[in-house]
């Protein structure tokens, strides 16, 4: 089982992008850290569904601003079953994130 950095993605503009899946017969206790490396604010979304689509109950942060310039959104603590998957998107291309925690069996 994994621990440490589990999924990190620095996506386009736009683009919903699974950045984590939580493998078969596995639950993940994951923290969330999202960085807006650009000079302008960065409106994120942030979801943990079983979906390649999230539905509307899906989403934990929808769009929420991260200031310009190294802001920093985090959410910990979330825990996530056998092939449920985070998946983010910003409107600006210049947010990174990182998930980390640990994994354990089902």
């Amino acid at each position: 089982m994994a621990s440490g950095r589990l999924g990190a993605a620095a996506p386009p503009a736009d683009t919903h992008t699974t950045v984590y899946t939580v493998p078969a017969d596995t639950a993940a206790t994951l923290n969330i850290a999202v960085v807006n490396r650009g000079s302008d604010p960065a409106t994120v979304r942030v979801a943990v569904t079983a979906t390649t689509n999230p539905a509307d109950a899906d989403w934990i942060e929808y769009d929420a601003v991260v200031p310009a310039g190294g802001g920093v959104l985090e959410r910990s603590g979330i825990v996530a079953g056998p092939g449920e998957r985070v998946i983010v998107r910003d409107d600006a291309g210049t947010c990174t994130y990182r998930i980390h925690g640990f994994e354990g069996s089902a």
